[in-house]
């Protein structure tokens, strides 16, 4: 006979009998959870929870039968949030706790997705043994319906699954509506192409970093707002200028490669990337002077390393269009070479000089730290 007394509990991790049959838990005893149960079959019948709760009652009668001190109780989490959902779980499993003075605990689930809480359960109180009711004609429906709904609940997959099918559908519409059906295939190919190389190369990520970077900045009056702000718009700016470039020699030439346009890009759009990126160093280098001074040194060398970046991606972009032959391109054969050399010779002094200068301040910091540390000794 088991030590203590037995709780027989049934956890319905989506709050299907709150969302559904509109019941308050956690449901203590015998009677509170057989209203539950059948109020919630009356509602939804199909309700795999329904057959979870009667199961929790009937191993409640057999060891009562078995002359064990046992309780039973059923307890919900949220049907649309699951982080509050667990925690209104912890809550509720304190209260039965609490009320019914049980000892150890055997856990009656409706499927693999309410075996998540076990850690939470196991946190509260020992359990000694564990129920899964799945109905018969269908054993493997739950385990598969709960995979499919964890896939698309999970924001990431659901995007990526839905957010092209509906683009597609969309642009088909458009270019339905507009009689130019033969552009479906062409736009619809494009932009879910942009999207997954979107994606792909996580510039998501990269949006949502520059996101919480200006709300973070906003939210605490930093001057790196401003650079932010400023720095986008030129990079808006640099782009359409780097794509107009890339059309005027395209339709100039449309048989030259895939890399000479992207250096006709560059070439076209470097003086406003770089002038972006600078305006950007300058807003962080403020920021952490003003607020974490130690840090001073890893981020001083930024405006030296992307106008270094920059200049040697302009010689690239240069040398690279000289050499294909770019029709209608504004610098002669005899100026092309110097441009080259002094671009790249001035990148790497700004790459030098940034280097020199971060040493300097990270001494001088290790300077000031020591001499701190002596002064409180």
């Amino acid at each position: 006979m088991t030590q203590g007394r037995t709780l027989v509990l049934s956890v319905d991790r989506d709050d299907d009998i709150g969302w559904k049959a509109k019941i308050d838990s956690p449901c203590i005893g015998r009677a509170a959870c057989l209203e539950a149960a059948n109020t919630l079959a009356l509602t939804d019948p199909e309700d795999s929870d329904v057959n979870a709760i009667f199961s929790a009652v009937k191993i409640f009668d057999e060891l009562t039968a078995n002359g064990e001190d046992v309780a039973i109780a059923v307890i919900a989490g949220n049907h649309l949030h699951m982080i509050e959902g667990d925690r209104r779980i912890a809550t509720s499993l304190a209260k039965v706790v609490e009320e019914t003075g049980v000892t150890n605990c055997v856990l009656v689930t409706d499927g693999a997705e309410d075996e998540y809480v076990i850690p939470i359960i196991q946190s509260r109180i020992p359990v000694s043994s564990i129920k899964r009711v799945i109905v018969n004609q269908m054993p493997n429906l739950e385990g598969t319906y709960y995979i499919l709904k964890k896939l698309f609940d999970d924001p990431k997959i659901s995007r990526m699954v839905f957010i092209p099918i509906g683009l597609a559908m969309l642009l088909y519409a458009i270019a339905y509506l507009l009689d130019k059906p033969e552009w479906a295939t062409i736009v619809v190919i494009g932009v879910i192409g942009c999207f997954l190389l979107y994606k792909g190369f996580g510039f998501d990520e990269l949006v949502h970093g520059v996101t919480a970077a200006l709300r973070v900045s906003l939210s605490r009056g930093r001057f790196s707002f401003v650079t932010y702000t400023t720095t986008i718009l030129l990079l808006i700016i640099g782009l359409t200028i780097g794509f107009q470039n890339v059309l005027i020699y395209y339709s100039a030439d449309s048989s030259l490669g895939l890399v000479t346009y992207l250096m006709t890009f560059i070439y076209g759009a470097f003086e406003w990337l770089i002038f972006a990126g600078l305006v950007l160093s300058v807003g962080v280098i403020i920021d952490v002077y003003q607020n974490e001074r130690e840090n001073l040194g890893k981020v001083i060398v930024f405006p030296f390393f992307v106008t270094a970046i920059g200049l040697i991606l302009y010689a690239a972009s240069i040398y690279t269009i000289s050499i294909q032959g770019v029709p209608d391109f504004p610098l002669s054969s005899e100026t092309i070479s110097q441009y080259i050399l002094w671009s790249t010779i001035s990148g790497i002094i700004s790459a030098v000089v940034g280097v020199a200068i971060q040493y300097y301040v990270n001494q001088k910091i290790v300077g000031q730290q020591k001499q701190e540390i002596i002064e409180v000794i």
